[in-house]
C-alpha cells in the first residue's frame, strides 16, 4: 500500500487520474469570475481538480470501512461513513439556501427595472453570486453523490439523509441575462425535485428479507421501461429498503410517499389513493398487510397492471 507524507503528495499521485463524465461536468468552470457573497471579492481561482475530487470523495467514505474492518470498532464504520456523506449533503443544502436567497434578490431586481449604473452593477453582482453558488453546489453535490455510491458499495445500504432573450424590449443585457438564468435555474430545479418519467410503484411489509424476487421483477420492468421512476411507501426497512437499494444501484430516481398523518387511521389508505392517482405503469405488491391488499385492489379497479410477490413463492424458490 502506497503511503503519503503530505496532502500534496497524495494529490500529485492522482494527478493523472481521469474523472467520470458527471464529475468532469460538475467541476467544469461555467463562469469566468466567481463570487460567493456580496462581501467577497470576485476571483478567477479555478475549481478543484475533478479527478482528485472524485477520488477523495470515495476515499473519505471508504476509509472507515477499511480501517475498522475485523476490529472491535467495525460496527461503527457505517455510522462514521454515513456522517461523512451527510456532511457533504449539509454543505450542499446550505449553499442551496444561499443560492435561493440570491435568486430571490435577482428576481426582484429583474422585475423592477432601473436604468441607473448602480442598478446595473447590483444586477450583475447578484447574478454572478447566484451563478457562483450554483456552480459550487453542483460540485459539492457531485462529491456527495459519489461518496453515497461508495457508502452503498461498502455498507450494502443506500445512503439517505435524515431529513429566450429579447433585445427589442428596451431592457438591458444584464436584465435579459438574469431572466434567462432564473428560468433555466427553475427548470433544472423542477427536474431535480419532480423528475419526469413512467412511474412504477412498489409496496410491501417492513418484515421482508427476500431481495432476489424484488430485484428480478424490477430488473424486468426496467428492461421494458428504461426511464422508469420508482415510487415507494418510504419505509426504512423491508420491501421499501430493498427497492431503494436496487434503485440506487441502477441509477433510478425514487419518490418516497410518506404518510400524511392528518388523515388519521386512513393515512396509509389515503397514500394508496394518491399513488394510484399518479397512474403508474405497474404496481408491484409484496405480501404484507391489509395496506398492500388495498393497494392491489385499487390498482385492479383502476386498470393498472399489477404484479404480486408472495412470501410462499419466495420460500418455494429458496
Amino acid at each position: 500500500m502506497t503511503r503519503f507524507t503530505s496532502f500534496a503528495d497524495l494529490k500529485e499521485h492522482y494527478a493523472d487520474a481521469t474523472a467520470s463524465d458527471s464529475f468532469a461536468a460538475a467541476f467544469s468552470e461555467q463562469i469566468e469570475t466567481s463570487q460567493l457573497s456580496a462581501f467577497d471579492e470576485p476571483t478567477q481561482a479555478p475549481l478543484p481538480d475533478d479527478a482528485f475530487a472524485e477520488f477523495l470523495a470515495g476515499s473519505l467514505t471508504g476509509t472507515p470501512f477499511e480501517l475498522l474492518a475485523d476490529t472491535r470498532l467495525e460496527p461503527f464504520a457505517e455510522q462514521i461513513a454515513w456522517g461523512i456523506v451527510n456532511s457533504l449533503h449539509m454543505v450542499a443544502r446550505q449553499i442551496e439556501r444561499r443560492e435561493d436567497d440570491a435568486a430571490k434578490k435577482l428576481g426582484e431586481l429583474a422585475r423592477h427595472y432601473d436604468p441607473s449604473e448602480i442598478y446595473q452593477t447590483e444586477m450583475e453582482d447578484t447574478q454572478r453570486i447566484c451563478q457562483s453558488l450554483a456552480e459550487a453546489r453542483e460540485a459539492i453535490e457531485a462529491m456527495r453523490d459519489h461518496a453515497a455510491a461508495r457508502y452503498r458499495t461498502d455498507s450494502g445500504k443506500p445512503w439517505s439523509a435524515t431529513t429566450g432573450s429579447r433585445s427589442a424590449s428596451g431592457r438591458t443585457a444584464s436584465q435579459i441575462d438574469a431572466r434567462d438564468f432564473l428560468a433555466a435555474r427553475a427548470a433544472k430545479k423542477r427536474e431535480a425535485f419532480a423528475p419526469e418519467g413512467p412511474l412504477v410503484a412498489i409496496s410491501g411489509g417492513a418484515e421482508w428479507e427476500e431481495a432476489a424476487p424484488i430485484y428480478a421483477r424490477l430488473d424486468s420492468v426496467k428492461k421494458r421501461v428504461p426511464n422508469m421512476i420508482l415510487v415507494t411507501t418510504a419505509q426504512r426497512k423491508g420491501v421499501d429498503a430493498i427497492a431503494a437499494a436496487w434503485a440506487a444501484a441502477n441509477d433510478v430516481s425514487v419518490i418516497a410517499f410518506r404518510l400524511d398523518r392528518s388523515h388519521g387511521n386512513r393515512a396509509a389508505f389515503a397514500r394508496n389513493e394518491r399513488i394510484i392517482s399518479l397512474q403508474p405503469v405497474e404496481v408491484i405488491a409484496c405480501e404484507g398487510s391489509g395496506i398492500q391488499a388495498n393497494l392491489a385492489q385499487k390498482a385492479r379497479a383502476a386498470g393498472v397492471p399489477l404484479f404480486v410477490i408472495r412470501k410462499a413463492d419466495c420460500r418455494k424458490a429458496a
